[in-house]
C-alpha cells in the first residue's frame, strides 16, 4: 500500500538569515541576501557578490573537535539538521532506529577544505595537511554525521546531483517512505562554494552576473531582460519527512505533504538547458502524475529560476508547454532573486520555502523583476508577496549535465 508523507520539521541555514522563520519573513518581505563577497578579495573577478551566510556560528550547533574536523558545508549541513531535529520533536527510540534514514546532498562538497589544504603543499607543507582531508572530500561522510546526528540506521544516502540535489534528496526520501522503506527520512542539501577558485571558474566561464557589482541586491533578476547570469550563494535546508500515521501517533505538527517527485536528464549538454524543454516539462508531467492529480490543479510553481538568459527562457518554455492555455494563471516564484543560487541546498531549501507557501497561503515575490523578458511573460508575481490560499504547489530544480527534479507538494488537510 502506497502510504502518506507528510513534512513535520525544517532548519535552514540562508543567506537572508540562520533559522527558518526568519528567512521566510525576509524572503516574503523581498529583501535580498545577496551583497559584496568578504570571504576573499574579489576585485580582480568580473562578479564581486555572492549570497553569503553571515551573522553564524557553527559552535552553535557543533562541538569545538567537530568544527575543526570538518568543512563549512558540514557545517551548515548539521545546523539545519539540528534545527530540523529540534523543530519536528524528533526523538528515534530504541528498536526504531532502522526505520529512519537520511537523504543528503550538496553540489560542490568540501571545496574550501581542499583549497586551504591544497595552499599548504604547493607551500611545501605537506606534515600541515589534515588528516582528515580525505574524509571530507568522501562528502557522502556528511550523510554519516546527520544519520549520527539523529541515530538514523535506515536508508542512507548522498547526491552530487548539482543544482538539482537538494530537490532529488526529498524526492527519495518521499519515496522511501511511500513504499515503505522507512516511517521517517531526514532529507536535505549544503553547500558553501563561495572560494576564489570556484569563483574564478564560474567568473572565466561567464556564468554569473556582471552588471550590478556596486548594487549587489540587484544582480539576481530571474525572468528579468536585463539579467545575465546567477548569483552563487551558500546555506543549507533539512526536512523531516515523516509516515502521516507515524506523525500521527506520536503528535507531530504538520506542515504539508509531498505527493510527487519527477526527475528527468535533458542528454544534452554540460551546462545547457536543452532549448526546447522537453525534458524540463516531462519532469513536471511525471512529478505531478505521481501526485495523481491533473496539471491544472497546480496554482503555485517555484521556479529554479537561475537568472540566466538560457535556463529562465528554457523553464518558461517548458511550464507553457505543459500548463497549456490557463499557464498565465499561474502564480509562479522565484526564490533565488533573494538569496541567489545556494547549489545542492537550493532544493532543499526552495521545498521548505513551499511549504511554508502551502501553510501560510503567502506566495513569495520574485524581485527585479523591472523589465520583463517578451519570452518570459508569465506571472512571476514580481516585487511583493501575494496572499492565496492554495492547494497544490510545484518546485522545479534543473541542474549542470541536464539533470532536472520537480516536487509536488499539497497543503495539508486530514
Amino acid at each position: 500500500m502506497k502510504r502518506r508523507v507528510v513534512v513535520t520539521g525544517m532548519g535552514a541555514v540562508t543567506p537572508l538569515a540562520v533559522g527558518v522563520e526568519e528567512s521566510w519573513k525576509r524572503l516574503c518581505a523581498g529583501e535580498s541576501g545577496v551583497k559584496k563577497i568578504t570571504q576573499f578579495d574579489a576585485s580582480s573577478l568580473k562578479c564581486q557578490v555572492a549570497g553569503e551566510v553571515r551573522g553564524f556560528s557553527a559552535g552553535g550547533f557543533l562541538k569545538p573537535k567537530k568544527i575543526k574536523r570538518t568543512d563549512r558545508f558540514v557545517h551548515f549541513l548539521l545546523a539545519a539538521t539540528k534545527m530540523a531535529i529540534e523543530d519536528g520533536q524528533l526523538e528515534v527510540s530504541s528498536g526504531e532506529e532502522y526505520r529512519v534514514g537520511v537523504v543528503a546532498a550538496s553540489a560542490i562538497g568540501s571545496c574550501k577544505t581542499f583549497e586551504a589544504n591544497h595552499e599548504l603543499v604547493i607551500k611545501g607543507l605537506m606534515r600541515s595537511v589534515t588528516p582528515y582531508l580525505i574524509i571530507n572530500l568522501s562528502a557522502n561522510t556528511a550523510a554519516g554525521e546527520m544519520a549520527s546526528m539523529c541515530n538514523a540506521r535506515g536508508p542512507h544516502h548522498f547526491l552530487q546531483e548539482a543544482c538539482s540535489a537538494g530537490t532529488s534528496a526529498i524526492g527519495l526520501g518521499f519515496r522511501a517512505i511511500k513504499y515503505g522503506e522507512a516511517e521517517v527520512m531526514v532529507v536535505g542539501g549544503a553547500d558553501a562554494g563561495i572560494s576564489p577558485t570556484l569563483m574564478a571558474s564560474l567568473d572565466n566561464l561567464g556564468a554569473l552576473a556582471t552588471s550590478w557589482n556596486e548594487q549587489p541586491h540587484r544582480s539576481s533578476r530571474p525572468f528579468d531582460k536585463g539579467r545575465n547570469g546567477f548569483v552563487t550563494s551558500e546555506g543549507s535546508g533539512v526536512l523531516i519527512l515523516e509516515e502521516l500515521e507515524h506523525a500521527r501517533a506520536r503528535g507531530a505538527k504538520i506542515y504539508a505533504e509531498v505527493v510527487g517527485y519527477g526527475s528527468t536528464c535533458d542528454a544534452y549538454h554540460a551546462v545547457a538547458p536543452l532549448p526546447s524543454g522537453e525534458s524540463a516539462m516531462k519532469c513536471m508531467e511525471l512529478s505531478i502524475e505521481e501526485a495523481g492529480i491533473r496539471p491544472e490543479d497546480i496554482e503555485h510553481i517555484n521556479a529554479h529560476g537561475t537568472s540566466t538568459v538560457a535556463n529562465d527562457g528554457t523553464e518558461t518554455l517548458a511550464i507553457k508547454k505543459l500548463f497549456g492555455p490557463r499557464v498565465k494563471e499561474i502564480m509562479i516564484s522565484a526564490n533565488k532573486s533573494m538569496i541567489g543560487h545556494m547549489w545542492g541546498a537550493a532544493g532543499a531549501v526552495e521545498g521548505i520555502f513551499t511549504t511554508k507557501t502551502l501553510q501560510e497561503g503567502l506566495i513569495p515575490p520574485t524581485i527585479n523583476l523591472d523589465e520583463a523578458d517578451p519570452e518570459c511573460d508569465l506571472d512571476y508575481v514580481p516585487h511583493k508577496a501575494r496572499h492565496a490560499n492554495i492547494r497544490y504547489a510545484l518546485s522545479n530544480s534543473f541542474g549542470f549535465g541536464g539533470i532536472n527534479a520537480s516536487l509536488v507538494f499539497k497543503k495539508y488537510e486530514e
